[in-house]
């Protein structure tokens, strides 16, 4: 028998088998899952009364609230696609995305309404739908707002067996960070098969309690790459979703303790911000289990500070919207045998092994396989049930985004006999002084290992003798001093002479992105700028 694959699955399930159980938290507001099943359903049968039909694009604008997870389910199972805005992206760039996808409906948080009035006046042909009743909302927001759609609505028990699992149900927009925004396109199928597999890889590590007792903390915005994977993860399962609208250290603990989380993920910035969180030692963090790293690479001395502070395991995880977008955790795989501290803790920093239904491989600009002795570098490239199913309205960059059945990553990478992955720059961020190729990872890992250091950034910067060298951008911790020396000489003890950075600047904050994720590209500009510029004169 086959039956389609869809992430509504993971929804009826957990409904079916935990209806008075608590399957989202949300501020004082605790919704059982036959609540949440019947707000879906609700949900559902009220955009298709707005007159939402198969394939048309929903979108949101919200930080994490019990609203926008069921707007993950109630999108899809009206055969709509959901479009999860980033909140932090300017203005311009919302309006070329919503341009672009061609949304019809935006439902947005009234936190959000000026941005909703200037991105109105460039698509006036836009709805809007309010998340929350407000007094002050102008007339062109529709009537009712949320509560009254689902109160309004006629709903009824999606049948699955009826939906094209090949139908495209979730569309996410990258960062743009090499040029203009590509929706990536994520099908039914591609979602319960991501469900799956993360699942599946989180039982790699021992210890972990039964499944229906995960308590996942949604840290980081649903709308970004680290955060949209676990709105089905967690619901197949019968967990808990606990949702965190903006992430405060204090509130972070006071969560833990109150609603006994057991998991959540963060980018390393968030995670240095935690450590450094003073009230830290005062709540009780016993019910934690694992923490996900993602979103930037790891060192193992950022792994081993959150496991000696909060009391669990951490793990680093990759991937990227592209790759649905969890495509490896770091968890220790039992043909190592038993590993030391030392080594447990380095293998749980590295970029790890691909998810099941998840290939990666390492390859050189032939598309050969590199030798897997964690010392030549190559592309990484990603396959399987997983991956996109291609950029929205754009076969040319899908066609260059793929090679056959492979995804080209553009990170790069090394890779050991066990096929354990190890990034050591996007291919962008590489650092090519003197004809030698500087992965600004190894050298920003060393510079981490630094007591005063709080967080670096390694660039290349233009050397008229070298072409560029590594630059070095930190900032410290509280109360903490370090000379550029000092830090200079840290480097040159571990690494090659010519890795040691160039110069030192170090500065009160680094630029950062929608999830605290350094902006390189921001720090290299005035640099290479300026550089052009010389050359125009």
């Amino acid at each position: 028998m086959k039956l389609p694959l869809t992430p509504l699955r993971c929804l009826l399930r957990a409904a079916q088998e935990y209806p008075s159980k608590v399957g989202v938290v949300d501020g004082d507001r605790r919704i059982p899952y036959s609540e949440f099943l019947d707000r879906t359903c609700r949900l559902a049968a009220g955009l298709k009364a707005l007159g939402i039909g198969p394939g048309d694009r929903v979108a949101s604008l919200s930080f994490n609230c019990h609203h926008l997870l069921e707007l993950y389910y109630g999108a899809p199972m009206a055969r709509a696609i959901l479009l999860s805005l980033n909140v932090r992206l300017a203005p311009e760039e919302q309006t070329y995305i919503l341009r672009h996808s061609g949304s019809k409906l935006v439902l947005f948080d009234p936190e959000f309404l000026p941005l909703a009035e200037a991105l109105r006046a460039q698509r006036p042909e836009l709805r809007w739908l309010s998340l929350q009743e407000r007094a002050d909302l102008p007339d062109w927001v529709e009537r009712p707002g949320y509560e009254g759609l689902l109160a309004a609505a006629e709903p009824s028990e999606p049948d699955f067996t009826g939906y094209d699992e090949d139908a495209i149900a979730e569309l996410f927009y990258t960062s743009g960070s090499t040029g203009r925004p590509k929706g990536v396109m994520l099908s039914h199928r591609t979602l319960y098969m991501h469900a799956i597999g993360v699942l599946l890889g989180a039982q790699r590590l021992d210890g972990l309690r039964a499944a229906d007792k995960r308590v996942e903390m949604h840290s980081i915005p649903l709308f970004h790459a680290n955060g949209w994977g676990r709105a089905h993860t967690v619901t197949l399962v019968g967990g808990r979703h606990v949702m965190l609208k903006r992430f405060e250290p204090k509130v972070v603990c006071e969560l833990i303790e109150r609603e006994g989380v057991t998991s959540f993920s963060m980018v390393p910035t968030m995670a240095t911000a935690l450590l450094h969180c003073e009230e830290l030692d005062r709540y009780d963090l016993s019910s934690l289990e694992e923490i996900t790293l993602g979103g930037a690479a790891s060192s193992p001395a950022l792994i081993r500070a959150l496991e000696q502070r909060l009391g669990c395991r951490a793990v680093a995880g990759y991937g990227l919207t592209e790759s649905g977008p969890v495509a490896a955790t770091a968890h220790a795989k039992s043909s190592l045998g038993p590993l030391d501290d030392e080594e447990r803790i380095r293998r749980q920093a590295m970029t790890g092994v691909g998810l099941p239904g998840a290939e990666m491989r390492v390859v050189d600009e032939q598309g050969a396989e590199v030798p897997r002795d964690l010392h030549t570098i190559g592309e990484v490239q990603i396959r399987g049930d997983l991956v996109m199913d291609g950029y929205w309205a754009e076969p040319e960059a899908t066609a260059e985004a793929m090679d056959g059945t492979w995804l080209r990553t553009g990170d790069m990478a090394c890779w050991d006999s066990e096929r354990y992955v190890l990034i050591v720059d996007r291919k962008k961020d590489i650092i090519i002084s003197g004809g030698e190729n500087i992965s600004s990872l190894e050298i920003e890992k060393v510079i981490a290992e630094l007591a005063a250091v709080g967080e670096c950034a390694v660039i290349g910067v233009p050397d008229a003798k070298w072409g560029e060298t590594p630059k070095a951008i930190v900032t410290l911790k509280p109360g903490c001093t370090a000379t550029e020396q000092e830090i200079r000489d840290h480097v040159r003890a571990h690494l090659a002479h010519f890795k040691v950075p160039s110069s030192v600047e170090i500065r009160d904050e680094l630029p950062k992105g929608a999830t605290g994720k350094i902006l390189k590209r921001a720090l290299r500009e005035p640099y290479w700028a300026g550089l052009a510029k010389r050359v125009q004169g």
